[in-house]
């Protein structure tokens, strides 16, 4: 399956030496861009898997552009650029550019930089899903120790037993126990 690129560059003539290395290199054009502003609609019209923007510089403007993007469904961004000023590739890196690129637009380096891209931003993601788990993994602990404490001094009964009843209750229900716990504090709150 080939991947669909979004190009964005002001100048007519880098954006069409862009385009036809991009499709040398095996890529589906999904559509041009020629000023930052257009980006987020064209996003939304193409669902591109990867943007490439070839700027001189990337302005602030530029920058929010890319932000909104990736908030909105993140994917990978290539930035070639002759800017090497350190605030500005840390602002791009921060705005969601998976490869920022210096005096580097060249076609036969366009294909590695954006399989580079592409894998770098796969394993971002991955590391970002974990970490998303593990987070309410923990969060979901954290709550059926709260019910298993509420359970124990409500009852007296000792923790073992209480694990034991907030686990019954989720079977017979069909619901994760987390969420038996969350109505067992819940039903505490409300009578305290």
């Amino acid at each position: 399956m080939k991947l669909r690129v979004l190009v964005v560059d002001e100048d007519p003539e880098r954006l069409a030496m862009v385009n036809a290395a991009l499709t040398a290199a095996g890529y589906e054009i999904a559509g041009e861009v020629r000023t930052s502003a257009e980006l987020p609609e064209q996003v939304r019209r193409t669902a591109p898997d990867v943007i490439v923007i070839d700027r001189d510089s990337p302005d602030r403007d530029t920058l929010e552009h890319i932000c909104m993007v990736t908030r909105d469904g993140a994917r990978p961004i290539v930035l070639f650029t002759a800017d090497d000023d350190r605030a500005t590739i840390r602002a791009a890196v921060q705005a969601g550019i998976s490869a920022y690129v210096v005096d580097g637009l060249s076609p036969e380096r366009i294909r590695p930089v954006i399989e580079v891209a592409v894998a770098r931003f796969d394993e971002h993601q991955a590391l970002r899903r974990e970490l998303d788990q593990a987070k309410t993994t923990l969060a979901e602990r954290k709550t059926i120790e709260r019910a298993k404490g509420i359970l124990m001094r409500k009852r007296g009964v000792s923790e073992e037993e209480a694990y034991r009843l907030l686990r019954s209750a989720a079977m017979e229900r069909g619901e994760r126990l987390a969420t038996v716990a969350e109505r067992v504090i819940a039903a505490a709150d409300l009578f305290s």
